[in-house]
């Protein structure tokens, strides 16, 4: 049995970017979390939290019990995409890799002379060498095995930066020490099956035959599993994405109906944007909203025609979002005493785009081709340089920013904010003086608006029945004769045209 695979996988990728960069937090518990909250949970923790018992998930105030003095560093999506990509070219200097399991995993497929045992060793420390020459602190640990799933146990079993190697004869003595969770594949359900099967222990597992595993699956995924334990290579499986969905913990800013509302558009909106891209149609959606001290949630599952512009989603949600404003109004609901924790949505059941008719209705070709412009606009000015109206709150507070979810590495230039990067990246020349001339003229306003006022003042009021219109409005008491229609009020989005 030959070595196919070569797995490198960072060590606490997010944090020890973060001290990459910040050489006071090198040696530290260092915790990465979505925002400066002690209402949080940490996103990564560096190695020397970890030593602490601190890791992902882990509550903020959790955190601080375990070690009072640890550092807390907001995350910067963009700088781990980044640093992942010059990870990648280092280590395609050494050996083409395949694609990336996630930001901080990547196989690399062995191939002729490769296999050996040396010189699949000597790859390994030169990928080493060329990390440790471009990056002080950022480090990895590697395995090679006879195929990925072993590649990527073995890459777990000495951290940090340790290099093991799983060959036939290694098998299955070396894994016995291996808690079952520590193998990929079983998480907390899994781990209970096999509990109920009488499997607890990685000797049991590696015993067990392949019919009792499928049994213990449910499934072919059982002798899957055996057959990548005792070292076979199996294909690939083509991975159909049934969903795109996006979920965000309020902060304390956005703990109301109003916050809530404007993050749920603009998580929808950036699934609607995915999707597009993906050339993909959804037939539904799922909502979901968690409250401070209810266990009871709003969920909301809405099954429809296939569509995918992003203003009939949005009218979608907008609907069911007014059954919560109907509970506030009737007092079934008190959002001061049961604020908006976190919210969530999901387009579901999708499905490649080009299988349906056109659109019969002026309006829906309409809102497909408002869709498309606005996704052109934003892929080359900054994702939600232009916006729906609903969404306002969230984009001026920069809720619900780019994250990095498994197994996906997002592009930067599509998906992250333009609030955002301006904030990372700091004020340029050309805006401080933009905001030297809007200040200005704010304060000229300003003054106006008080002489204005002042002088209504000094005038005497009129009698009741002298009053036959209410007085102009505005800077110097100019209005206009014809009056509009009102706008939509905030949260809402009005018609574009």
């Amino acid at each position: 049995m030959t070595l196919r695979c070569l797995f490198v996988d960072f060590n606490s990728y997010f944090a020890s970017v973060e001290q990459e960069d910040r050489p006071a937090l090198r040696g530290k518990p260092v915790g990465v979390v979505p925002v400066l909250a002690e209402t949080t949970c940490c996103i990564a923790a560096s190695i020397e939290a970890k030593e602490y018992g601190i890791g992902t998930g882990t509550l903020v105030s959790e955190a601080r019990a375990k070690f009072p003095d640890i550092e807390l560093v907001e995350a910067r999506p963009a700088r781990y995409v980044e640093v992942h990509h010059r990870l990648m070219d280092a280590i395609g200097d050494c050996i083409p890799h395949g694609k990336a399991e996630s930001i901080d995993e990547v196989p690399c497929w062995l191939i002729g002379r490769e296999r050996r045992r040396d010189n699949a060793v000597a790859i390994a420390e030169a990928i080493k060498r060329r990390i440790a020459d471009e990056f002080e602190w950022l480090r990895c640990s590697i395995g090679i095995a006879p195929n990925k799933f072993l590649a990527k146990t073995a890459s777990d079993m000495r951290k940090p930066d340790g290099l093991t190697v799983l060959e036939a004869t290694d098998l299955p003595q070396s894994l016995l020490t291996l808690e079952l969770n520590d193998f990929c594949g079983i998480g907390p359900s899994m781990l209970q099956r096999l509990h109920a099967a009488g499997i607890r222990t990685s000797a049991q597992l590696c015993a067990a035959s392949r019919e009792r595993l499928r049994l213990v699956w449910g499934s072919v995924e059982g002798e899957r599993f055996w057959m990548q334990l005792h070292g076979h290579d199996l294909p690939e499986r083509r991975i159909v994405r049934g969903s795109i969905g996006h979920s965000h913990v309020l902060g304390p800013e956005l703990r109301n109906f109003d916050g809530a509302r404007s993050v749920l558009f603009k998580l929808l909106a950036k699934a609607a944007m995915r999707m597009r891209k993906d050339g993909l149609l959804a037939r539904g959606l799922s909502i979901r909203m968690r409250f401070v001290g209810l266990d009871k949630r709003f969920e909301r599952d809405l099954p429809f025609a296939p569509i995918d512009d992003t203003p009939a989603l949005l009218h979608l949600l907008g609907q069911q979002l007014a059954s919560l404003r109907r509970a506030i109004d009737s007092g079934r609901w008190n959002p001061h005493r049961h604020p908006p924790l976190s919210v969530a949505v999901t387009l579901t059941g999708l499905e490649e785009a080009g299988c349906q008719s056109g659109e019969l209705m002026p309006g829906r070709r309409r809102d497909r081709d408002v869709s498309r412009v606005i996704d052109a606009i934003n892929r080359k000015y900054g994702n939600n340089s232009v916006y729906f109206g609903a969404m306002q709150q969230a984009v001026a507070l920069d809720a619900a920013p780019m994250r990095i979810p498994f197994q996906h590495v997002p592009e930067t230039e599509h998906e992250e904010d333009a609030v955002t990067r301006k904030r990372h990246a700091g004020p340029s020349a050309a805006d401080a003086g933009s905001n030297e001339l809007w200040l200005l003229r704010e304060r000229q306003t300003r003054k106006m608006a008080e002489n204005a006022h002042r002088q209504a003042r000094q005038r005497p009021s009129p009698s009741a029945a002298s009053v036959t219109r209410p007085p102009k409005a505005g800077v110097g008491g100019w209005t206009d004769r014809n009056r509009h229609p009102d706008p939509p009020t905030a949260g809402e989005t009005g018609q574009l045209f």
